[in-house]
């Protein structure tokens, strides 16, 4: 019998809500997935009130940050938003230390790359983010580490441009083992290339 595990979604007024929904999708998603149902999506806001996201959604969390622990997700994953660099922020760029920590996977995109600058989680880790640049704004340490990539994990640490949500989704999927490795191939070849032929090859599985 599959034990189900939890994968925690920072929530948040401004997240935004586009640059996970590959991810979150398709961990829900049953279809080619190794162990059907293995994981579940909890929202965990700074409080269990609720916020808005960039899209014009409201969330009600699942869970207040202050009930987060490590030892109870398989991945904490954050996507950007206009308030990263706030000090409203500054319990979910701790979260993510604890997580790192404790041997967690936590996943970053967008302008929660930059709040992992600013927490020192980049110092000494390959990773990537919008821009170069956008990083160097937050007097971090770890600019001999920025990658020119889409997407990038070291040692659980995944980090992903806003503009490439289907990559930054991929590198989570392989991190948490969702589908098989070809079958993961083929799921890349299909929303991240647009090639009819990953479709036909997932038909198949």
């Amino acid at each position: 019998m599959t034990m189900t595990k939890q994968v925690h979604v920072a929530v948040f007024d401004t997240f935004a809500d586009w640059e996970i929904g590959y991810a979150t999708a398709h961990i829900r998603k049953p279809d080619w997935q190794r162990e059907p149902g293995q994981y579940e999506i909890v929202t965990v806001g700074p409080s269990t009130e609720p916020v808005t996201t960039m899209g014009g959604f409201d969330i009600v969390p699942d869970l207040a940050l202050a009930d987060l622990r490590p030892e109870d997700s398989a991945m904490l994953i954050l996507a950007g938003g206009d308030t990263w660099t706030e000090d409203a922020m500054a319990g979910f760029r701790a979260a993510a230390r604890q997580f790192l920590a404790a041997g967690v996977p936590v996943a970053a995109v967008c302008g929660a790359t930059m709040g992992l600058a600013i927490e020192g989680l980049l110092d000494d880790r390959a990773h990537t983010s919008n821009a170069a640049e956008a990083l160097g704004y937050t007097g971090y340490a770890g600019a001999a580490h920025y990658r020119e990539e889409l997407a990038v994990n070291d040692r659980g640490l995944i980090t992903g441009s806003g503009i490439a949500p289907v990559q930054f989704a991929h590198a989570i999927l392989e991190q948490l083992a969702v589908y098989e490795p070809g079958v993961a191939k083929s799921w890349l070849k299909l929303y991240g290339d647009r090639d009819p032929a990953g479709f036909y090859e997932l038909m198949a599985v």
